[in-house]
């Protein structure tokens, strides 16, 4: 009689290949959240009110966007294969569907870089902004933005030749994509939980040439050639 083989549970620290963290984290569907960061396995501990309500105004201001463009796509907690040593599970984050810098997988994972990827971090002593900023750096992602909920900071870092560039609000206190077009954001006004004044903000940059021309093009990337 033939036994089966056992699949060990993830552990925090375990340096494993992509293949193995991915074989362990199938077999635990009980986990929510476990990444591998540079060949390391870190697994999330149970998400506070301190996590969970950020991430809410986060995914409140993008799915705006969303709703409203067609041709792109946002993904709350999702895992994205971006090299070997490399699988991270975001917060949240933004990419053009067709044309863009991902795919989707045969079997339902996001492959390569997102073009926007968003964390929550309780402080600028994380991890994403050590470890995860440099993955997301040396991989491209076009846009990161880490949300440090204790410091009541929020980073907006545009790669730019190889590095992070930091953005930062204009003078009406917005912050403009480059990656997306019309994805404006009032840092203040999300930083205080103002969802009003955050939607006012965004809806500005949804009435914008730049943003409509933009969906054309996702509409017909044939405008790009």
């Amino acid at each position: 009689m033939q036994t089966r083989e056992k699949i060990l549970p993830l552990e925090n620290g375990d340096r494993l290949t992509r293949e193995e963290f991915e074989r362990r984290y199938d077999a635990m569907p009980h986990l929510k959240k476990a990444e591998l960061i540079e060949g390391v396995v870190y697994m999330g501990s149970p998400v506070r009110v301190t996590h969970g309500a950020p991430h809410a105004r986060v995914m409140a201001w993008l799915g705006g966007y969303w709703t409203a463009t067609p041709g792109v796509q946002v993904a709350d907690n999702t895992t994205v294969r971006l090299d070997d040593d490399n699988e991270p599970q975001p917060d949240a984050l933004l990419r053009i569907e067709r044309g863009g810098q991902s795919t989707i997988s045969e079997d339902g994972y996001i492959e390569g870089a997102p073009e926007l990827i968003v964390e929550i971090a309780a402080s600028s002593a994380s991890y994403d902004l050590r470890d995860k900023l440099r993955v997301y750096r040396r991989n491209r992602v076009r846009e990161y933005l880490v949300w440090q909920v204790y410091d009541r900071r929020f980073d907006w870092f545009q790669w730019r030749e190889g590095e992070y560039v930091g953005l930062e609000p204009d003078s009406e206190g917005a912050i403009r994509s480059g990656a997306f077009p019309g994805l404006w954001l009032s840092v203040a006004a999300l930083l205080e939980g103002d969802l009003v004044e955050v939607r006012r903000v965004w809806e500005r940059g949804l009435a914008t040439d730049e943003r409509d021309n933009f969906v054309r093009r996702l509409q017909n990337p044939r405008l790009d050639e």
